[in-house]
């Protein structure tokens, strides 16, 4: 396989291009090593030289750039996770086959996931213009395309199902890069605190938090690897039931990262903490909703709050079910911290023993303030044109300790 020419013609030609990648012998290690890391690492590399050395450009304040530690601290980080993240998609591609009637082959479904992220990687170097970088948004579309001309060809969909199996694909594949985004975040605003005005870190808790936080992600790691392994095994060996056997362990393995502990709280009943009135504003809109995937499911209830001044409060409550993961990557960066600047302020560390994040910047009178509750409950209360003490209230008012008393609900897993 020619480098220069599978970038070029999956991207100008995929529809031709499909069946020669379907009728090609590889191994999953020769993927990555001949492709998956080489193309993948554009889209961080460009980032790290277009943040940390170009900089940004903005208004009155000229060019600003990250530091350099920071952005490779990033960039690894990026970098390591987002081949994770491929291989996590295409395990979920290979999951979905039979579903949409295609045919389970773990190699077919992990080539589908590299050549059709191709156009993606190849777009990220505009990230040497940070100001371009929003146009990726549009590269990331056409993989969305060249994915769904791909799936009937390597996972043997039939084309009447493909838009489907496409869709629910990608979707699966939001919210895994989702996860991999904010531990990415977290370690970015790890790195940061040095230059933090005051920083306060609270010695044994931090490492705790950290280790656990990245140890999550290591066994989840090595629970891929081993998967792998035995997919591949299994291919090797032609059995129908060791390829079957190890479709299910490697799905058991991303249930298992993704998943939560026990069942998530009905959103009835999170819908139910959402009160009327907050203070004097009255509630304008009120939501909630269950989104399951395989073993991962969360279960959220939002409301809206207003008046005629416009002062604002959206309030959100989230049931994770105990995910080890999510909840690795919520309090991976809650170090106790505190930044202050002439327009507002920004802290991390525990209320009342709980996890939280806050900021509040004072230009327009908007902030937020999160909470991590049970270590399963999200609370998200944000304001505008209000103070942060109206918006700490709104917060509160879902009632921390009802949330607590709801830790022990659902059937375990």
């Amino acid at each position: 396989m020619n480098l220069i020419q599978r970038i070029t013609n999956i991207t100008l030609t995929p529809k031709t291009e499909w069946p020669v990648v379907d009728a090609e012998t590889t191994t999953t290690s020769q993927l990555f090593t001949n492709y998956i890391m080489l193309v993948s690492a554009i889209p961080a590399v460009a980032t790290l030289i277009g943040m940390s050395l170009f900089g940004i450009s903005v208004p009155f304040l000229g060019s600003v750039r990250v530091p350099i530690v920071s952005g490779l601290t990033t960039m690894i980080l990026s970098y390591g996770l987002g081949l994770l993240g491929v291989y996590l998609i295409s395990l979920i591609i290979d999951a979905l086959a039979p579903t949409f009637g295609g045919q389970k082959n773990s190699l077919q479904a992990l080539k589908v996931t590299a050549f059709a992220f191709t156009p993606a990687w190849v777009a990220g170097i505009l990230h040497l213009v940070p100001t371009l970088g929003v146009l990726g948004i549009l590269a990331g579309f056409y993989s969305i395309y060249v994915l769904y001309l791909g799936l009937p060809v390597l996972m043997k969909a039939p084309q009447d199902k493909a838009v489907a199996y496409t869709a629910v694909s990608v979707i699966c594949a939001i919210v895994t890069m989702v996860i991999v985004g904010a531990i990415v975040g977290s370690v970015t605003a790890l790195t940061g605190l040095s230059s933090y005005r005051n920083a306060n870190f609270s010695g044994n808790a931090t490492e705790f938090e950290a280790s656990g936080a990245l140890g999550e992600l290591a066994k989840a790691g090595k629970k891929f690897e081993e998967a792998g392994k035995k997919l591949e095994e299994a291919n090797k060996s032609g059995s129908q039931q060791a390829q079957a056997d190890a479709q299910a362990a490697a799905t058991q393995a991303l249930g298992a990262a993704l998943g939560g502990e026990v069942e998530v709280v009905d959103k009835d009943k999170l819908k139910a903490l959402l009160p009327e009135n907050l203070g004097g504003l009255k509630r304008t809109s009120v939501s909630a909703e269950k989104t399951a995937m395989g073993g991962f499911s969360i279960s959220k209830a939002e409301a809206q709050y207003g008046d005629d001044a416009n002062h604002r409060i959206r309030l959100v409550v989230t049931d994770t079910g105990g995910s080890k993961l999510l909840g690795a990557a919520f309090t991976f960066g809650l170090i106790e911290s505190e930044k202050e600047t002439e327009n507002g302020y920004e802290k991390t560390g525990k209320v009342d023993g709980r996890p939280s994040h806050e900021q509040f910047r004072k230009s327009d009178s908007s902030g937020e303030f999160t909470v991590y509750v049970a270590n399963r409950f999200i609370v998200e209360a944000k304001g505008e044109q209000v103070d942060m003490a109206t918006i700490k209230s709104a917060a509160s008012a879902v009632g921390f300790a009802k949330l607590e008393a709801m830790k022990d609900e659902g059937a375990k897993k």
